[in-house]
């Protein structure tokens, strides 16, 4: 009887082919892990660090299509507002004319 999988995750092609690198050992673990670990936390700690309060006027018409967005993505509308600024303040997207 073939054992069954703990989880059922379908993967798409790249996630195939990392997996398959870690499974025939490719990947090394970092010279002095735990320094660049923590060197990596408090750069996310950073990031993340919300130290800044603002008033924003929008037109209802606008908040209620960013809260159904919100909602279809699983988060609180703050939180997807302030997601949307951050990415386009890290120039992952830009607005066009």
């Amino acid at each position: 009887m073939k054992k069954k999988e703990v989880f059922d995750v379908q993967l798409d092609s790249d996630e195939k082919a990392l997996l398959e690198s870690i499974e025939h050992g490719e990947w090394k673990t970092v010279p002095h892990f735990k320094k660049e670990a923590a060197f990596a936390k408090k750069a996310a700690e950073n990031t993340l660090r919300k130290d800044a309060r603002i008033t924003l006027r929008l037109s209802s018409s606008v908040l209620d299509r960013l809260k159904q967005k919100a909602t279809y993505k699983g988060l609180s509308y703050q939180t997807f507002i302030a997601s949307v600024l951050h990415e386009y303040a890290a120039g992952h997207f830009r607005v066009v004319d």
